[in-house]
């Protein structure tokens, strides 16, 4: 069992349709037919919404996808048509809601992987294969792989585990072109954000993309959320050790703190605690500085 703690009623403004609520994002259509896109504080973890916020948090989201989107815009499009507040919304909404092209998304989470961690190490240690590619012998947590890797996953529904699937049933599933176009795009933008992140002292070690085509159907475009702390694993450049688990910037002590301290069982059926003010401060810390190191400008919002 897995989804919401609580789960949130979400806001009414008038000239906005809700359409769905995401573990962090709440989704509206306006008048127009375009998206709206609010990024919450809500922490996610285990599959499960946490009943505690990091305060700024979607704020993060947000404005580091912004940054971002600018820095890959080369390779790919992005979603993003205004940031201006609809007429009516909540002050609450400034810098985290952002109004966005409806597009026929891809059931496909790209992820681009340059480092062996998370699922991708579980799957390795049985079979020395992620997604059904072979890799060396002798890897460790947190090694650098020979090259980047496309290992998508079929997108889950609140509550429920995104499934690491292999680049033939990507095929299988939306087509040969569809597939290679998606890899093709998935590594190139891994490659360029890498490369910046590197500059920066930090090792991207792997992230998640979401796309879609535009309404002329034939043009890829990056949506949701782009390299932030929720979709990639930030790690300090100077403390990389193969080996081991990495220091993070990311939600590493709510996890750690859940599995750890909480005393809560994650394989159980009850839902996780509270987080304590001591983890929130921190986490929200760690989003923060991610966004500082990565932009080189500091938190103002």
């Amino acid at each position: 069992m897995s989804g919401f703690v609580e789960k949130p009623e979400p806001v009414q403004v008038p000239g906005l349709v809700h359409l769905h609520t995401g573990k962090v994002r709440e989704l509206y259509r306006n008048e127009a037919g375009d998206l709206v896109m609010v990024a919450s504080d809500r922490m996610s973890a285990y599959d499960w919404v946490l009943p505690t916020e990091i305060p700024d948090k979607g704020r993060v989201l947000t404005q580091l996808s912004l940054w971002w989107f600018d820095q890959l815009a080369d390779i790919v499009p992005n979603h993003v048509i205004s940031t201006e507040l609809p007429e009516g919304a909540p002050a609450d909404w400034a810098g985290r809601t952002l109004v966005c092209q409806s597009l026929n998304m891809v059931p496909v989470e790209c992820v681009a992987r340059g480092y062996l961690t998370g699922s991708g190490l579980a799957e390795y240690r049985q079979t020395r294969t992620v997604c059904g590619l072979a890799l060396p012998e002798g890897l460790v947590d947190g090694s650098e792989l020979p090259a980047p890797i496309f290992t998508p996953a079929t997108k889950a529904a609140v509550g429920e585990h995104d499934e690491n699937v292999s680049y033939e049933e990507v095929a299988r599933q939306v087509g040969a072109e569809t597939a290679a176009l998606l890899r093709q795009t998935t590594l190139a933008v891994y490659g360029r954000a890498r490369d910046i992140a590197r500059e920066r002292g930090i090792i991207l070690a792997d992230t998640k993309f979401e796309f879609g085509f535009a309404a002329d159907g034939g043009t890829l475009v990056a949506a949701d959320e782009v390299l932030t702390p929720d979709s990639s694993r930030f790690w300090p450049a100077d403390q990389w050790q193969p080996g081991r688990a990495q220091p993070s910037y990311d939600k590493q002590f709510v996890r750690d703190w859940l599995t750890g301290e909480s005393g809560w069982d994650r394989t159980g059926e009850e839902p996780p605690p509270a987080l304590p003010q001591h983890v929130v401060d921190a986490t929200r810390a760690k989003y923060v500085e991610a966004y500082e190191l990565l932009t080189g400008a500091p938190w103002n919002f």
